[in-house]
């Protein structure tokens, strides 16, 4: 067994939006780590967010680590929760 990270980015730092990503992760089979906020000293209110989600992988037989874990969620499986990549057709 190994452990695989999740690193997920929040722009609008609320406390509904940290509770959307938190639950929406979990529910997926993650389990919270921590979270970072991002300030300035112009503000005291966070610019963003990180929160590190975790979770043990089994590795069978023949399967590489990490190969096919931690791949995004279908599309349309919940709220889009990081910036997509080019060419991602889930903006």
């Amino acid at each position: 067994m190994s452990l695989v990270y999740k690193f997920v980015e929040i722009s609008i730092v609320t406390d509904e939006s940290i509770e959307e990503a938190v639950n929406a992760w979990v529910s997926r089979g993650w389990q919270w780590d921590s979270i970072k906020f991002v300030t300035t000293e112009a503000s005291r209110r966070p610019q963003m967010a990180f929160i590190s989600f975790v979770r043990e992988v089994r590795h069978e037989q023949g399967q590489s680590p990490g190969q096919g874990q931690g791949e995004p969620p279908p599309p349309g499986s919940g709220p889009r929760l990081v910036k997509s990549e080019p060419g991602d057709e889930r903006e």
